[in-house]
């Protein structure tokens, strides 16, 4: 017995190319699809992978209509409808799948990640401890893996990404200002303070429906309006 020859339809960013891939056999992911394709049918597709396992964000596209990853997203198993695979949306793509990050992970930076104190760390000597509940504070945020399928879900990201952070890098920036050992925290709030930077999300929550590790970024930039409103 034999499965029906099952058509993806992978999108570039300017023309629709349709490869048919035999199910029994590809892997049960769009992923795997998408290696077999390279592999065999199309070796100039690109797109990126790396982990396989849903830890790394690299294959992060749109998959019939939702942003998601590539190496967690069952293939259909109906084989009358075809896979439509496109890069995320409103970013400028380098090849085929492959969106260009740049900016994205320049906003990253700007939100300065990484743990601030007003006395010097003598890194090694002790730990920075935390209370059981401090910690899991940052529970639903330190998973995030910047695969910015939340941000490109989002309309005011699509229309104001210069300006506004976008979902991904708010959550990010969330993570420390929930973190107890950080002592900037009305530092990193007079960053955010400007009418755009956190301030164009209107709570659509496209962003918390399509996360692949099902995260609540539309919660932490809530939570980060009610920081201002206290601190500032």
């Amino acid at each position: 017995y034999q499965r029906r020859v099952r058509e993806a339809v992978v999108s570039t960013q300017s023309t629709g190319d349709s490869y048919k891939v035999n199910l029994d056999e590809c892997g049960p992911m769009v992923l795997d699809a998408l290696m077999k394709i390279k592999n065999e049918l199309d070796p100039t597709l690109t797109f990126r992978r790396s982990c396989r396992e849903g830890i790394c964000g690299s294959c992060s596209m749109n998959i019939g209509g939702t942003n998601t990853l590539a190496c967690i997203s069952r293939i259909d198993p109906d084989t009358s409808k075809s896979v439509k695979i496109y890069p995320l949306p409103h970013m400028y793509v380098v090849k085929d799948l492959v969106p260009d990050m740049t900016h994205f992970f320049d906003q990253y930076a700007s939100v300065q990640p990484w743990l601030q104190r007003d006395t010097d760390i003598d890194y090694g000597k002790e730990q920075l401890h935390q209370t059981v509940d401090d910690r899991k504070k940052l529970d639903g945020l330190y998973e995030c893996i910047l695969c910015a399928c939340c941000s490109t879900s989002c309309p005011s990201y699509w229309w104001n990404s210069d300006k506004y952070l976008g979902p991904a890098v708010l959550l990010q920036s969330y993570r420390w200002l929930a973190d107890s050992r950080d002592h900037k925290t009305k530092e990193r709030l007079e960053k955010l303070s400007d009418p755009f930077s956190v301030y164009r999300c209107h709570t659509i929550m496209n962003c918390t429906k399509t996360c692949p590790k099902g995260l609540n970024p539309g919660k932490a930039i809530a939570e980060i309006k009610k920081l201002m409103a206290k601190h500032l």
